[in-house]
């Protein structure tokens, strides 16, 4: 028993993946591949993929959305989760990065799951909403742009269906967010965020100490 988190050492960081992680051969290539690139530290990690599609399974979730996809990692997570007939709309600004997951999306078995929509994220977003598509999705995924992140949760709320779930990355930032000295953009959005969601009783939530911190949002 305990009375706040344990922190994770080096060791007992290694000490945790070795005996929970549970990484598809192709999901590793795939995170091993994404590990080389010079922006790197954009992709989730492993433990946390893993407990993306726990929560997805657990859900018995059907539809899905992830805002900022990257080179398909996290997507792969949720779509394997997903049933056959699933279906994982993923968004980015453009191919550039997603085209290393379609590889890999087509070898895992689970391309047709998804569909993929470039462009910038609050017009997909906004796209999403004059098709329809309002109440429909159970598991929401926002790692985009972080000046983006409010109205991309607000879209979020209306996609969403309620009981739905959103999970919103990066939401401890390095510890940035108590860094008194700085005030980048990107920081001030997430400082925004936080303090705005913990007051938002349009959703039950809970920030889990996963990754770079990760706040699971339930609409009421």
């Amino acid at each position: 028993m305990s009375r706040r988190t344990t922190p994770l050492s080096e060791a007992l960081y290694d000490y945790l993946l070795e005996v929970s992680l549970r990484e598809s051969d192709v999901l590793r290539r795939l995170r091993e591949e994404t590990e080389r690139l010079e922006n790197s530290d954009l992709q989730i990690s492993p433990e946390q993929g893993q407990f993306m599609h726990m929560l997805v399974g657990l859900m018995g979730a059907r539809t899905a959305l992830e805002i900022g996809t990257f080179t398909g990692y996290s997507a792969l997570c949720v779509a394997t989760a997903l049933p056959e007939d699933g279906k994982l709309i993923a968004c980015d600004i453009d191919e550039e990065w997603p085209s290393f997951g379609r590889r890999y999306w087509a070898e895992a078995g689970v391309a047709h799951k998804i569909e993929f929509r470039s462009g910038p994220a609050a017009k997909t977003l906004e796209r999403l909403r004059a098709e329809g598509a309002e109440d429909s999705f159970d598991f929401v995924f926002i790692d985009a742009d972080k000046k983006g992140l409010d109205e991309y949760y607000e879209h979020s709320l209306r996609l969403v269906r309620p009981g739905g779930l959103i999970a919103v990355d990066n939401t401890l930032w390095s510890g940035k967010v108590i860094t008194p000295d700085i005030f980048d953009d990107a920081t001030k959005a997430i400082r925004g965020f936080n303090a705005k969601v913990i007051d938002d009783t349009r959703v039950s939530l809970s920030l889990v100490p996963i990754g770079d911190g990760l706040t699971l949002l339930r609409r009421e």
